[in-house]
């Protein structure tokens, strides 16, 4: 059996290597030049944790772990509010919480590939056609590739999506806020951080920054805005919205000007009813975004693809997309609502929201009291992922 997989990012290194794990053949195509290493730091639990054990990665996984031990959300002149535990955070999860990189993530499934897996980088899908009992693709030099199914897997603005489902306003829904995300080196910034993860909070805006194991600094930043517009010029845009703070913002800023590596995107969701179209089937966020506000993307998309596999292993292309998507549409249902609902938790709209988180996170640190974080990243440790 054969596999054509249109994006060689997180859904679909994990599709590949789940599909060759049970004997598919396997050829990638990606638009980008090369692999990708940059990206912000994210929580990874639930279903793409127990995917990576399930297939024998989660060494890996760990190996890759960033020591935090705490997030800190602090004020224009860097005074600490509040602080989350990190360690007891993973403790209340079974431990079953990593703190990494996209960038590092997407190597880790790079480096687990078979070799004879065919990646094509610089290159894309014009058209698709299905056959009944095949699809084929012509790629963007003008070549075809027939396989026995084609997989999706190219992010929330997918393409493969447009070409079989459609346009994407019919499924994109926006949620009011633009993220950006860069990294640079300054050891003045270093130095203070001390290794930390810190977040600047402000009413309808955050800007995070921590190191990085190698003495890199990362950013990550949100903030609330109605356009759907995509700047030209991210760094300016950046001095734009986080210009008038202090901190340490003035010289982030000035690092961002130099920057040419600045990630810029929107917060959304996609949402369908139907993830899969003859023998074309949408995984990851190409399918179910699931959005930076209910985290656990890069999970769900590692997670979905070994469902899908699974699946594959065990019944005929069209009955394995169907319970594919039987077996997901639920918990990404349940996903999306969270991260509407936990909104105003991730940027704070108002400074009396941001003090009802303070006095939160802080008794999460009180004696007898860690079950309050338990309760809110249980929805994290929900998985597809089953025997």
């Amino acid at each position: 059996m054969k596999a054509l997989i249109v994006g060689a990012g997180i859904a679909g290194l994990a599709a590949s290597k789940f599909l060759t794990d049970i004997g598919w053949e396997v050829t990638i195509v990606e638009k980008a030049r090369g692999p990708r290493t940059s990206g912000y730091m994210i929580d990874f639990a639930g279903s793409g944790y127990d995917a990576v054990e399930r297939a024998g990665l989660l060494p890996r996984f760990i190996a890759k772990h960033h020591q935090i031990d705490a997030v800190e959300y602090v004020d224009t002149k860097g005074h600490t509010r509040s602080i989350i535990d990190y360690k007891l955070t993973r403790e209340t999860m079974r431990g079953r919480l990593l703190a990494l990189l996209r960038g590092d993530i997407e190597q880790i499934l790079l480096d687990a590939q078979s070799k004879a897996v065919d990646i094509r980088y610089s290159m894309s899908v014009d058209e698709i056609t299905d056959h009944g009992d095949s699809v084929e693709a012509v790629l963007t030099d003008g070549s075809r590739v027939t396989a026995d199914l084609l997989i999706g897997a190219d992010g929330i603005h997918s393409h493969v999506r447009g070409l079989v489902f459609g346009r994407e306003e019919n499924y994109l829904r926006y949620l009011g806020y633009h993220v950006s995300a860069f990294m640079f080196e300054d050891p003045a910034i270093s130095a203070d951080l001390r290794g930390g993860f810190k977040i600047l909070t402000v009413p309808d805006r955050q800007f995070a920054l921590y190191a990085l194991d190698d003495g890199r600094l990362a950013t990550f930043d949100a903030h609330k805005d109605a356009s759907r517009e995509r700047p030209a010029k991210p760094a300016a845009r950046l001095r734009e919205v986080y210009g008038d703070l202090g901190w340490h913002l003035p010289s982030v800023l000035d690092h961002a000007d130099h920057c040419d590596d600045i990630y810029y995107d929107w917060i959304a969701q996609i949402e369908m009813d139907q993830w899969h179209k003859g023998r074309v089937v949408l995984v990851g966020d190409s399918a179910y975004a699931v959005s930076l506000l209910a985290g656990q993307g890069a999970s769900m998309a590692i997670g979905g693809a070994f469902v899908l596999a699974q699946l594959l292993a065990k019944m005929p292309v069209p009955e394995a997309l169907a319970s594919f998507e039987t077996r997901l549409h639920k918990e990404v249902l349940e996903k999306q609502a969270s991260g509407r609902r936990t909104a105003n938790w991730f940027v704070p709209p108002t400074e009396f929201h941001n003090k009802v988180r303070d006095v939160f996170l802080n008794a999460t640190r009180l004696p007898g009291l860690s079950w309050l974080l338990r309760n809110f990243f249980a929805p994290s440790l929900k998985s597809v992922v089953r025997e």
